[in-house]
C-alpha cells in the first residue's frame, strides 16, 4: 500500500509543479494539488508510522 501512495505522491507533485508553472502558484488548480499532495503525504506518514 505505501508504494501506490508514493506512485500517487510523486504523480500528483509532478503535476502541482506544473500547474505552478503554467499558472501559478496562487491559481486554483494548483492550490488543489497542494492540497491533495498533503492529503497523500498525511496519509504516507500514517501508513509508514503504524
Amino acid at each position: 500500500m505505501p508504494k501506490l501512495i508514493l506512485e500517487e505522491l510523486e504523480h500528483t507533485r509532478e503535476k502541482m509543479i506544473q500547474s505552478a508553472l503554467e499558472n501559478g502558484f496562487g491559481n486554483v488548480n494548483t492550490i488543489h494539488l497542494s492540497e491533495k499532495l498533503d492529503q497523500l503525504l498525511n496519509a504516507y506518514h500514517l501508513k509508514i508510522s503504524l
